[in-house]
């Protein structure tokens, strides 16, 4: 998928070359004005055709002007150059010929560019712009005239002239058709193709981040298993030196530390045993609803002065999930952030069909910024003073391999609304 920054650059450089094409067109133009003049000696409105391309040249000086602001260049505002494009050159051959002018042609340019870098709904209404204007060429135009003769009213009326030019609106009508069509289409598939790639390559780069994550992850917990445990034994001493009888403030203090010694040892545990572990499968079966309210429980034990709340609906018996550690720890992390941003306030909502479950995690707090949307499951990227930002992007990560998918929303209230979505086992059967 293209990042907001290419996409900015490629949009800004297609204007570019639309721009540098047009003063090519503009150039043309004249000369082939000065050469009818000079040249074959017609009798052309010259004014209305120097006024034309002076507008027509200060547009194009206003195009390379917008091409170099930090804005974006939208399908409307490209399109709208294209249109401009499309009136000018009717506006040229209307008083040189019209239909008639050899160089009707032209048209295709506007069209093909259009085919090449535009949805198609703006493709076909290109193609009727350029089509009506062509069409109207024909019975609408100033005919052309030797200088000091009359005007060239025998090509006008004869048989075959006339033949010859609806042969070439007939072309024309034809050629727009299937550079409509096909062109569209051909654009499209390496747009689509593109997009695949570029996907492939974000994946691969998450992937390297992700195993270069499990291997500190792995080399930590090694590390730390040691200090861990001296500071057990040295916990559990305390205990002995001042038993609840004498002492039961402190007693009752060292004993929540060793409690958090343990959950720490265990957090280290999990970390050893699935660091490397490269497969979704690994997990167990788990009814939906069941492995919601035994996730959610075992998580408000861990974070008591949050007023968190658990609500669950699905047509029928909930069906089967996909569990396993690295799930639990996604939803955790999620459930972490949501009670960080606000401690009043915490709603994990599920519902589910036969086919895949929905979990949205909602908060009262401020909301993400647009640093924080942008970046989240891409980058390391935190709110919070003393965050890594490792909890959301594994949490991106786990959702993705399990086949899900996983976004974040602005609540219209204040807070965000973190969406999860995850296919049944009946789903990935």
């Amino acid at each position: 998928m293209l990042t907001d920054d290419s996409q900015f650059a490629t949009t800004q450089r297609n204007l570019r070359r639309l721009a540098g094409l047009r003063a090519v067109s503009i150039a043309v133009q004249a000369l082939l004005v000065v050469i009818a003049l000079r040249g074959l000696h017609l009798d052309l409105p010259v004014l209305p055709l120097a006024l034309i391309l002076l507008g027509y040249s200060l547009w194009n000086g206003f195009t390379l002007w917008r091409a170099r602001q930090p804005r974006p260049v939208s399908d409307n505002e490209f399109l709208l150059q294209l249109v401009v494009d499309a009136l000018a050159l009717t506006g040229v051959l209307y008083f040189t010929g019209g239909a008639t002018n050899p160089f009707a042609w032209f048209y295709l340019l506007p069209l093909m560019i259009a085919a090449t870098l535009l949805p198609k709904r703006r493709v076909w209404f290109m193609a009727a712009l350029t089509i009506t204007c062509y069409s109207l060429l024909m019975a609408f135009h100033v005919p052309l005239v030797p200088a000091g003769g009359m005007a060239m009213g025998h090509m006008e009326h004869d048989n075959g002239f006339s033949q010859h030019v609806f042969g070439m609106w007939f072309g024309f009508v034809l050629s727009a058709g299937l550079v409509s069509y096909f062109v569209t289409n051909m654009a499209n598939t390496l747009r689509a193709r593109e997009r695949v790639l570029a996907e492939a390559r974000e994946q691969a780069l998450r992937d390297e981040r992700l195993v270069a994550l499990g291997t500190l992850a792995a080399g930590a917990a090694h590390e730390l298993g040691t200090p861990l445990g001296t500071m057990a034994l040295v916990v559990d001493d305390l205990l002995l030196d001042h038993p609840a009888e004498r002492e039961p403030e402190l007693h009752a203090q060292l004993a929540l530390l060793r409690e958090q010694l343990d959950r720490s040892k265990q957090a280290l545990s999990v970390i050893s045993a699935s660091a490397g572990e490269p497969r979704a499968d690994g997990g167990d079966a788990e009814a939906a609803d069941r492995y919601l309210q035994g996730l959610f429980e075992a998580w408000r034990v861990t974070r008591p002065g949050v007023d968190a709340r658990l609500m669950l609906e699905g047509d029928g018996p909930a069906p089967r999930l996909l569990a396993d550690h690295a799930l639990d720890q996604a939803l955790r992390n999620i459930l972490n952030n949501a009670a960080d941003a606000s401690a009043q306030g915490v709603e994990l909502h599920a519902r589910w069909n036969a086919r895949q479950l929905t979990i949205e995690v909602l908060d009262c707090g401020p909301g993400l910024d647009q640093a924080a949307a942008s970046s989240a499951g891409k980058d390391l990227y935190s709110s919070k003073a003393q965050g890594l930002g490792v909890g959301l992007f594994l949490a991106h990560a786990v959702i993705e391999r399990l086949g899900g998918r996983i976004s974040h929303r602005d609540r219209p209230h204040g807070g965000t609304c973190t969406c999860i979505t995850l296919p049944t086992l009946e789903a990935m059967a």
